[in-house]
């Protein structure tokens, strides 16, 4: 008889419970999280099982590709969806959630999760590493700005990396304010080695990759932002339609239609955070700093007119993923414009 599993995974161990074709209780019990203990207990427990399903989360990638390499029939169920259906449990319990995952996939209802490959992740964690340094840069030169206005001394604007000398110029003579600030530009100075060390890394596997450099063909689009889109969507393929790929990155507006009311929202936000912020720096770029002209740029720019600023850079930056998806696709060069702004 065909077995159905469900596992609600934790960080140190994982409740499983196994359901018959006529949803009887097989087995439960819980066993470390590791994949080999999890496919261990299911060896002995569930041997028939067709479906193994778990909900994404931390965890989920490593496992994901740990029972595929073992030839497990494992499904990786979206969370929201997974979690409309357990919350009509009266008790939350980790024995719960695993037989409430396990009727899910016994009956079918649920929404398999496209796991993304480890070089995705990789070159995501790349990107996000930098980022999150980036961040750490800024928060650092803003609170010494803030420290050094506090007894009158403002740095001001600085260009080519002149902020240190700057500030070092600053507090010159004030001994105790000089240990103080020389702290914290220890850190700011090696948070941007940091930076440049991974801005190097990204560079290079930029040059090496043709699908990244067919991405920055298109105006806005540099290194970082290139190899963020390739990470996030790992394969065209997933997306039957290029123009799905705007709702999968949030960039599409929340619609509330029942009977006679039909709104529309704000976008929905949902997706990649940090290539959202990428491609709407980048059509904030092609409306307001690239000159070449082209079909995207003039339509930006009717619709800016039409809309306002903020609304046409995000509908640019919807415009533009669903471009990229359909470059890398098509295999094809951005194709620029002849024609010239009247």
């Amino acid at each position: 008889m065909a077995h159905y599993v469900g596992l609600d995974v934790s960080l140190d161990e994982t409740s499983i419970c196994a359901l018959d074709e006529n949803g009887n209780t097989v087995w439960q019990g819980k066993t470390s999280s590791k994949p080999e203990a999890i496919a261990k207990a299911l060896s002995v427990k569930a041997p028939e099982a067709i479906k193994i399903g778990f909900e994404t989360g931390p965890l989920s990638t490593w496992h994901w590709h740990s029972f595929k390499e073992m030839g497990l029939p494992v499904v990786c169920l979206d969370a929201r969806h997974a979690k409309a259906a357990l919350s009509m449990q009266v008790n939350k319990t980790d024995a719960n959630d695993a037989y409430g995952l396990a009727q899910i996939v016994r009956t079918g209802w649920y929404k398999e999760v496209e796991v993304k490959s480890m070089d995705a992740h990789l070159i995501r964690a790349l990107v996000s590493a930098r980022s999150n340094l980036v961040q750490l840069r800024t928060k650092l030169s803003t609170h010494l700005r803030g420290i050094l206005k506090t007894f009158g001394l403002f740095v001001g604007t600085t260009w080519n990396g002149a902020f240190e000398e700057r500030v070092r110029e600053l507090c010159f003579g004030i001994v105790d304010l000089e240990s103080i600030v020389e702290a914290q530009l220890s850190v700011w100075r090696s948070v941007c080695e940091q930076i440049e060390n991974l801005t190097r890394q990204i560079q290079a596997y930029v040059r090496s990759d043709q699908v990244c450099r067919r991405f920055m063909t298109a105006p806005g689009v540099g290194p970082i932002t290139a190899m963020a889109f390739k990470a996030v969507i790992d394969d065209p393929g997933r997306f039957r339609k290029s123009s799905s790929v705007g709702a999968y990155l949030g960039l599409t507006p929340r619609r509330y239609q029942s009977g006679e009311v039909d709104k529309s929202g704000r976008i929905s936000k949902c997706g990649d955070s940090l290539l959202r912020y990428y491609l709407y720096e980048a059509a904030n770029v092609i409306l307001s700093r690239v000159r070449k002209w082209s079909k995207l740029k003039a339509w930006g720019a009717k619709l800016s007119k039409r809309i306002g600023k903020r609304k046409a850079r995000v509908a640019v930056a919807r415009k533009l993923a669903v471009i990229l998806h359909r470059m890398w696709v098509d295999n094809a060069d951005f194709k620029w414009s002849d024609a010239q702004p009247a």
